[in-house]
């Protein structure tokens, strides 16, 4: 071969070689996906979000990405992750309770994108299996403490992440652990029966997604990792190290945490004071300057645990960016961070259904009424944070997990997103948003259609509204509305209106102007007769959609 035949097919290669490089760089591959769900996470708990706690990662995530504080999930564990990975109301997939299995009408985002050629994997917490229970109350316990039963199955088999498009898992089955020791751990569909003496869920989680990106890195195929948190849900378990950052910080108490907060988030353009008023804490407990110098002092450890946790949270997600920089795909990686309900009033008193009684070697475990100051935030300890506390977290708003009031159905919201992310690092936006957006809006990244069937199985229809336009800085404006119904809490937001009620047996419908009461302090029920009235019918309409799927599931677990 001439000299010249050679320079001339060198020529066209390096020709060739620049398009495909320019093509590239114009129009990106697919890119990974990473979701990451804190666990009865309060709204203001992140330092980007008006809080105290030390989040430099997450925060990190949010002054290069893009913050959405109109973004909402529905108030509990499992019917919020049923809607994150359905795209469905949770009525329609079998979560209208607590204690049933993900159902086969609706597709994960696993399922759709493994379909589609990414790789999948999960760490952390499912809570989307069927319940399981042994015949007597103390073979129950025995099963919880790991004292029995320990190549038991924590639910059926198919009903695991495993088997819901997920090629990895590694995580528990059920919704509330041990931290130090967890009940319905597995890898995969084997039961993990022993852990280290050293082993704290939070830090295996963060090991395992860093172990999981390292190796997907390795093959050409994007991928989809799903870390679902444990944290901060009760029981507060924390690291005594992690603990001893926070002590003695929360001393002020939960009416100045709010405050401080409250003036952080204004601040820091989070809310507007004339639309969303600083309210009082609410809560059992009443003024903190009211409790007696023990209670406060038990009461300030149980929120530096729950910081703790947090803080040991972020960590992980620093150690996710890390991995995602050493690889040289984090420009290309869409993170999105949520929670899965507000902050939890929850104060466990007794051992029972998915409450131990004891350690594995036998200590018996403090709950609320028995637990110390030297004892909170370690293995014996069984409590929470409470109502006041949790409300406080939920700053500004009323309420807390379960309830469909803003502090129980708001979520603070971060995709981060360098390559495909067009809004201004930093921003924030107001779009209206809900769980069930996230599984379109993924569609839509990755350029797929939402099919009509999966694995021989019909899929009901989508009922969440893909924000990508809003990521792509095309429309400030996200969906019009969005329903709510679970333990007897119901709420309907339709552009600026909103109506809800309460937990309860009976009904007791409000009306609310969130464009000027975003905390809900005035009821315009009375003032709006005609308008209240649409609204309820129009939450019953869609109610009325819903029962034919809810009286399709087995009975559920307790609320």
């Amino acid at each position: 071969m001439s000299r010249k035949i050679i320079q001339i097919i060198s020529v066209l290669f390096l020709f060739a070689y620049k398009t495909e490089t320019v093509a590239a760089q114009t129009n990106p591959s697919r890119p990974n996906i990473i979701i990451i769900m804190a666990d009865d996470l309060g709204y203001s708990d992140l330092g980007c979000f008006g809080g105290e706690i030390n989040t430099p990662n997450l925060d990190r995530l949010a002054n290069n990405g893009l913050r959405m504080t109109n973004f909402y999930n529905n108030s509990r564990c499992c019917p919020t992750r049923a809607s994150l990975l359905t795209g469905q109301y949770a009525h329609k997939v079998g979560l209208a309770n607590n204690g049933n299995a993900l159902t086969r009408n609706g597709a994960t985002i696993a399922e759709l994108l493994k379909q589609n050629g990414y790789q999948t994997g999960m760490v952390g917490k499912w809570h989307l299996s069927d319940d399981v229970q042994k015949p007597t109350k103390e073979e129950q316990l025995k099963w919880l403490n790991h004292q029995a039963y320990l190549n038991d199955s924590f639910a059926s088999i198919e009903s695991y992440p495993i088997n819901r498009g997920f090629q990895k898992h590694y995580g528990i089955i059920w919704g509330v652990v041990n931290y130090f020791d967890p009940f319905s751990l597995v890898n995969g569909v084997e039961p993990v029966k022993e852990v280290p003496k050293d082993y704290y869920i939070t830090d295996a989680i963060n090991q395992r997604s860093v172990e999981y990106i390292k190796e997907f890195t390795q093959k050409k195929q994007p991928y989809f990792l799903y870390v679902a948190h444990a944290a901060p849900h009760w029981p507060v378990h924390a690291k005594p190290e992690d603990i001893a950052k926070y002590k003695g910080k929360y001393d002020m108490g939960w009416d100045e945490l709010r405050k401080q907060r409250y003036n952080r988030m204004v601040k820091m353009g989070l809310i507007n004071p004339t639309t969303t008023k600083l309210i009082d804490v609410m809560g059992k407990n009443g003024a903190w300057e009211k409790l007696s110098a023990e209670e406060k002092e038990k009461q300030s450890l149980k929120m530096a645990t729950h910081a703790a946790m947090i803080e040991r949270l972020d960590i992980g997600v620093g150690q996710i960016i890390k991995t995602l920089e050493q690889t040289n795909t984090l420009n290309n990686t869409v993170i999105i961070f949520l929670a899965d309900n507000g902050a939890s009033p929850e104060i466990p008193n007794v051992p029972g259904y998915d409450r131990p009684s004891q350690t594995r070697d036998g200590k018996n475990l403090q709950y609320d009424k028995d637990v110390t100051t030297a004892t909170i935030g370690s293995e014996i300890s069984y409590t929470g944070i409470g109502n006041n506390w949790a409300n406080a977290a939920n700053t500004p708003y009323k309420f807390w997990k379960i309830e469909s009031y803003e502090g129980g159905i708001h979520t603070p919201m971060i995709v981060h997103w360098p390559a495909g992310l067009k809004a201004k690092k930093g921003s924030i936006s107001s779009a209206l948003g809900h769980v069930t957006d996230v599984l379109p809006t993924l569609l839509d990244i990755a350029k797929l259609n939402y099919p009509s069937t999966y694995n021989g199985h019909s899929l009901t229809s989508l009922d969440g509204k893909s924000f990508l336009p809003v990521l792509q800085n095309k429309i400030t404006k996200g969906r019009d509305s969005v329903f709510f119904q679970h333990a007897k809490g119901m709420a309907f937001i339709n552009k600026n209106w909103k109506i809800v009620s309460k937990t309860g047996d009976v009904a007791n419908w409000e009306l609310y102007d969130l464009s000027k009461d975003k905390n809900e302090t005035t009821n315009l029920s009375a003032k709006q007769p005609e308008l209240f009235r649409s609204m309820i019918t129009s939450w019953e309409q869609w109610y009325e959609t819903m029962k034919p799927y809810i009286k399709l599931r087995p009975g559920s677990g307790p609320q």
